[in-house]
């Protein structure tokens, strides 16, 4: 058996013999082939070995990816070193500030390109090059999906910048300053000048946000190298990660190592152990899910509040914490986490090498003094960064940072002040005569998957104006969408099912009592069953739709928050794996 076995490895196609095009000869097909891509100067002896797939984002349009084509060219020269014949191809490259509506309405186009391209051009394994919030799930999306070797490489972060000696980075003292400039602290003269050092090169955000979370995710998944997430962009060690990037490419390639094979429900649960020590971004739950997904695994989200209570806060990183990204780097990086947490990991996870996490860990080394990361039994947080609710509210889960909350919030009932779309929050959160005190909870409808659509990072209200300028800082926040990872604040997000679809967050109206209880997991609208039902039944909702293109197609298939907001027709049908598995 173990022989026959490997005669269909020798027998199955390698290089430019994979996918040729349908031409009803296969020999004139690969003559074809070969014919052009000869017109670029390459030889028989170079057309000869593995070939390695580069995917290139890079675009003018995408300052996170400013550093593609340094990263390419290290890349190249990775795979030549090791025997490999490297080819970059473009894919669609999405921006989190410059896609409109939103950039997760594109990841799951992203991903169908991803997929479609690694599937159509002849490669032995693939490197998936990303770093801005949802390039990195929609490559891993894609690639899991594809089954060829791949193997993830972050841009990096930017490097911070100093505004009148203040250390700032973006994009959590974007927000910081902005808050200031709204409740007139700041000039319009000051707000300027902190907007030309908030990012000081190319890369990703400085702090723990979603690009910064799935960087690390990506890691402790395996499918990246280790010590990968946290080098920043323009560093020399960020160019060394990309020259040995290519180099594992080729082995993995000679090896079969494919996407499955790492991306085990043992890999992903120590993936969701690692978000919740570092702070990580909400939205990586989005993605974990959408990811997991492709491969036939769910994520229970009661399972990982239950793992959250055992797993604290580790990284002093904004916004739960004080550090940016060049520090984690200097600490260690990820490295220094997954030794604190080593107990709670799956060591004999696969990884990219094809060594598990436990031998890399010991190829590591002991790890040294720093400030960073914080020791088990020191955190800066005692539980995970993330807490999951439910309630008549969110009967399909809810869920909150709660390691970047307000603490005398995270117990309290309030009055909602609701606002039925982002064009409504627009048009009067700024409005004087706003009905609204501190003690209120702000709730925004029609802002999830269908709703917006695309699920935008609108569910960081801003403060109203008149209680800005009275120096309110936090007020509980209520959306069925999401924040941006480098947000903080009691914020309730992911409400499931959204309002779009007839949840109970659109029979929500003002002046309504809503509790929220973060130690008890509850998030409530106090209003009897009778009366909401009563509410259903006269306002009943009908789902948006879209007449023609990729709105129909999203509109027509997206899936709920729990589900990863992926499409539908993308998901396996039956499901082999439910993780994290009780402890």
């Amino acid at each position: 058996m173990n022989n026959s076995s490997n005669d269909s490895k020798k027998d199955k196609p390698k290089g430019l013999h994979k996918g040729l095009t349908s031409y009803g000869d296969a020999g004139f097909s690969l003559f074809l082939r070969k014919a052009f891509i000869k017109g670029a100067g390459y030889t028989d002896s170079a057309l000869d070995r593995p070939i390695i797939g580069i995917a290139n984002t890079g675009s003018a349009y995408n300052p996170c990816h400013g550093n593609a084509p340094q990263l390419i060219e290290a890349v190249k020269r990775g795979v030549m070193l090791a025997g490999g014949m490297p080819m970059d191809f473009p894919t669609i490259s999405v921006h989190e500030s410059f896609a409109a509506p939103t950039s997760m309405y594109l990841r799951n186009l992203m991903s169908m390109d991803t997929e479609e391209m690694i599937r159509a051009q002849p490669m032995d394994a693939v490197v998936l090059i990303g770093g801005c919030d949802k390039t990195v799930p929609a490559q891993l999306m894609g690639a899991a999906s594809a089954g060829v070797p791949a193997i993830q490489l972050v841009t990096g972060s930017m490097l911070t910048g100093s505004h009148r000696s203040e250390r700032v980075g973006a994009c959590t003292d974007c927000r910081r300053f902005w808050g200031k400039y709204r409740a007139e602290e700041i000039d319009a003269k000051e707000i300027a000048d902190v907007n030309n050092q908030l990012v000081a090169s190319v890369g990703t955000c400085s702090v723990m946000g979603t690009a910064s979370t799935m960087a690390c995710i990506a890691e402790a998944l395996g499918i990246m190298l280790p010590g990968g997430a946290s080098a920043p962009a323009v560093t020399a060690d960020r160019i060394r990660i990309a020259e040995q990037t290519g180099a594992t490419a080729v082995a993995m390639a000679l090896s079969g190592l494919t996407p499955e094979k790492i991306l085990t429900g043992k890999a992903f649960e120590n993936a969701l152990r690692v978000l919740l020590a570092i702070g990580g971004s909400t939205n990586g739950i989005v993605h974990l899910t959408a990811m997991a997904g492709r491969l036939g695994i769910e994520i229970d989200l009661l399972q990982l509040d239950a793992m959250g209570a055992e797993t604290p806060v580790l990284v002093d990183l904004k916004p739960s914490g004080q550090h940016y990204m060049e520090d984690f780097h200097k600490a260690g990086g990820l490295r220094a986490v997954l030794r604190e947490l080593k107990p709670l990991l799956h060591l004999d996870a696969l990884t990219v090498t094809g060594r598990t996490l436990g031998e890399e860990l010991e190829l590591a080394g002991p790890g040294f003094a720093q400030d960073v990361v914080r020791p088990f039994n020191n955190p800066i947080y005692p539980q995970g960064s993330i807490a999951v609710l439910k309630g008549n509210l969110a009967p399909g889960g809810a869920i909150i940072k709660q390691s970047a909350a307000h603490k005398g919030l995270m117990e309290s009932e309030g009055r909602a002040v609701v606002f039925e779309n982002i064009e409504d929050m627009a048009e009067r959160i700024d409005r004087e005569d706003l009905d609204v005190n501190a003690d209120d909870f702000l709730v925004l409808k029609n802002i999830g998957p269908k709703g917006a659509p695309g699920m935008p990072e609108a569910g960081y209200l801003p403060i109203p104006i008149k209680l800005a300028r009275q120096g309110v800082k936090d007020m509980v926040r209520i959306s069925d969408g999401r924040m941006s990872g480098t947000a903080a604040g009691t914020i309730v997000l992911h409400i499931t099912p959204e309002s779009a679809i007839g949840g109970p967050l659109a029979q929500v109206r003002n002046g309504d009592r809503i509790r929220l209880s973060v130690s008890k997991r509850e998030i409530s609208l106090l209003v009897s069953e009778a009366e909401l039902a009563e509410r259903m039944q006269q306002n009943p909702i009908t789902p948006p739709s879209a007449e023609r293109g990729y709105r129909k197609l999203f509109l027509q298939t997206v899936t709920q928050a729990d589900q990863g907001a992926d499409f539908d027709f993308l998901r396996p049908e039956n499901f082999t794996e439910k993780v994290p598995r009780p402890r």
